[in-house]
């Protein structure tokens, strides 16, 4: 008996498809061999000088930050064998199903019918936890403390708010299941990237050797929040080494696979950032700022402008002849000062260095004199802030009284080597929104600042809940390069309860870690107990 021509065509296809899979299968294993192998590079050099003494320890962390690479790439590599043994499997099931003559009814109804329309009302149901979630519009809350905020990432490290007892503001993910999170957000990001789509807006027609892909080496840095009846967003941006060109990757997973939800090429190359400081006084701690200024600003970034608004007479002279002194050392003199002839208002100078600007829109970066921030930052600030959509709410790094952190030493180090991320060196500022960048426009749509509010603390308050009540995206999160420096402070009779509460409670998060306010509690008790060793050392010696 002679099998039907339709029968025979269907096995040959079945054949070469299966020949085809497995060759794709064994091409994949043979990658992860290869990845996985220990690689051998004669010509590598170690980083530092050359005959400078390296430590053991930094051997040790080298190695071991090389080890967590390629596990997380054999990891990366196991989960694609094991999805093309899963897609093999589905392949085999569909080729069995063509195979028959007639799909199977269920009650008169076609089984695959329903399949389909059940596939389909699941996407849909996806699609609507991205539309409820705030990933693409924001949402009008209550409060300040409505906004859930973002926690931020590289592909060694996150940057996190929530710590307890036991977490740390900055950690290597810990649990498998966040390390291979990440590394599979990464992963995706790449492939929106670097296979792009008709909604990318890139042409179809440009081949692969015309687009410039990116690898994992180009991530620079990334934010991930969940909302917990919705899903988790992720916000990637990539970049090249030596371009000005972002890619930016927003992904949303609604308990279930990712789904992109936008991809887009970010120019930052001629973002102009105007970063305003009103100041009285302080003129030992504004020279500081200026040497951090001049070396990440202008030597740097290079694409900035400075508006100083001064209150009151004393000290002004010394301002300008410090910013006269750095514009005739660097030729900088992308720089305004404003005086004013008052009593300081952070608000007040807040507003009017951002209506001194007569430049049309630019993107403000509300900075204190004590802020140490690096280029990054102002990257950050770039990519994070969009006119009419979002503005962006850093979380800042406040460092402990360097007296108190390192007193077992005869001098605190450098402020440069101060900045570190540690329980002991400082702690998260989440309390404190004084640091933002934002668009003049939409700073002076919703009103700018409340000009009522007097002295200490209030007024970045009430400007960040205007922006919480309306339909701008805030975007929170810790990140690395912004630090406020210690410095002492001095709570006012003259201010408000509410006020001086605030102050207080400033001065003390300021001062030292628990650990470090335990010793200083219980010094006495320290010292005394030391007293009676030595007392008892010395009893048993004269015995």
């Amino acid at each position: 008996m002679r099998m039907p021509r339709r029968g025979l065509v269907i096995q040959a296809r079945t054949r070469w498809l299966l020949v085809g899979l497995a060759l794709l299968f064994s091409l994949v294993l043979l990658m992860y061999l290869l990845e996985c192998a220990p690689q051998t590079d004669g010509n590598g050099s170690l980083p530092g000088v050359v005959g400078e003494s390296m430590g053991k320890e930094y051997y040790q962390a080298l190695l071991q930050e090389q080890e967590e690479h390629y596990q997380n790439r054999a990891t990366s590599l196991k989960r694609q064998i094991a999805q093309l043994k899963q897609e093999l499997q589905e392949m085999s099931d569909k080729l069995k199903s063509l195979q028959e003559k007639k799909s199977p009814k269920v009650n008169g109804m076609n089984y695959q019918g329903t399949k389909e329309q059940t596939s389909n009302d699941l996407l849909e149901f996806l699609h609507s936890q991205i539309d409820k979630a705030e990933v693409s519009v924001g949402a009008k809350l209550p409060s300040e403390y409505g906004v859930i905020p973002f926690e931020s990432f590289t592909s060694m490290k996150v940057f996190q708010l929530e710590m307890g007892l036991t977490r740390h503001p900055e950690e290597k993910p810990v649990r498998k299941d966040k390390r291979d999170e990440l590394v599979e957000v990464i992963e995706a990001g790449l492939e929106v990237i670097n296979n792009p789509d008709e909604e990318d807006g890139q042409d179809e027609d440009d081949g692969v050797g015309d687009r410039q892909l990116y690898s994992e080496n180009d991530f620079i840095e990334g934010y991930y929040r969940t909302e917990r009846d919705k899903g988790t967003q992720y916000e990637l941006f990539y970049k090249k080494m030596d371009g000005m060109e972002y890619r930016h990757v927003t992904l949303f997973r609604p308990f279930g696979p990712l789904m992109k939800v936008k991809s887009e090429t970010v120019d930052i190359s001629r973002s102009i950032i105007n970063i305003i400081v009103p100041l009285a006084g302080r003129t030992e701690a504004f020279a500081q700022f200026m040497q951090n200024f001049r070396d990440v600003c202008i030597h740097q970034d290079k694409r900035v402008h400075l508006t100083v608004v001064y209150f009151g007479q004393d000290g002004l002279s010394e301002v300008k002849s410090i910013l006269e002194s750095v514009a005739r050392e660097t030729e900088f003199h992308n720089y305004t000062l404003v005086s004013l002839n008052e009593e300081f208002n952070r608000g007040r100078g807040l507003d009017m260095g951002a209506r001194a600007w007569e430049k049309g829109e630019v993107l403000m970066f509300f900075c204190d004199v004590d802020v140490y921030f690096t280029a990054e930052f102002l990257n950050s600030c770039r990519l994070n802030a969009e006119p009419g959509k979002k503005v962006f709410y850093p979380v800042v790094f406040s460092l402990y009284n360097p007296a108190i952190v390192y007193a077992n030493q005869d001098l605190p180090p450098p402020v440069e080597q101060q900045l570190v991320h540690k329980k002991d060196s400082g702690f998260w500022r989440d309390f404190g929104f004084g640091m933002t960048c934002q668009y003049r426009t939409d700073f002076l749509t919703v009103g700018g600042f409340d000009l009522e509010v007097k002295g200490w603390g209030g007024e970045d308050v009430h400007l960040y809940r205007k922006y919480l009540h309306g339909d701008l995206m805030v975007i929170r999160t810790p990140v690395p390069g912004l630090f406020h420096l210690w410095h002492e402070k001095h709570c006012a009779d003259e201010l408000t309860p509410e006020q001086y509460r605030m102050c207080i409670q400033s001065k003390a998060m300021n001062e030292a870690s628990h650990s470090h306010l335990g010793m200083l509690v219980f010094r006495d008790e320290i010292e005394a107990h030391l007293r009676k060793q030595a007392y008892r050392t010395n009893s048993e010696a004269a015995g």
